[in-house]
């Protein structure tokens, strides 16, 4: 019987799952996410059919009210089984249920899936980072979270 799973992961289950993502160019490493999330409240999701991770979503506060949710990826053959919408609704039941008020979150004009995806679920584009090009600069969103 065929067995999804989301459970709370490990830096290690974030570069094992990365390394079969081909969006990633393989930069990131256990020290750049161990440094990124130091001293910070954070998040490691992680999905796993059967045994094996096929997805992950991180995220960290950027102080009592803001949550970040920095990086995730999904293995392209499972994609289709919406694994990045679930990992993004668990990561944002996460956040409400730890206090934060907003997520915010970056995407790029390459990852056109990403952003349809945000948009879809209540994200606000809220900011550009220009970075020298269309294709590499990132597009800023936010989601109000707070309970009312």
């Amino acid at each position: 019987m065929v067995a999804y799973q989301f459970i709370e992961g490990t830096i290690e289950d974030i570069v094992a799952v990365q390394a079969f993502v081909p969006e990633f160019n393989h930069s990131i490493t256990p020290t750049t996410v161990a440094e990124r999330l130091a001293g910070k409240s954070a998040l490691i999701l992680v999905a796993k059919y059967n045994t094996t991770p096929i997805g992950f979503k991180v995220g960290y506060s950027l102080n009592n009210e803001a949550f970040y949710s920095w990086l995730g990826g999904v293995v392209p053959e499972y994609r289709q089984m919406k694994v990045a919408s679930q990992l993004r609704q668990l990561q944002e039941r996460w956040a409400i249920e730890h206090g934060f008020k907003v997520i915010k979150v970056k995407s790029m004009n390459q990852f056109p899936n990403m952003l349809h995806m945000l948009i879809a679920s209540g994200y606000d584009i809220c900011g550009y980072e220009n970075n020298g090009s269309v294709t590499n600069s990132k597009i800023e969103f936010i989601k109000n979270i707070a309970q009312t």
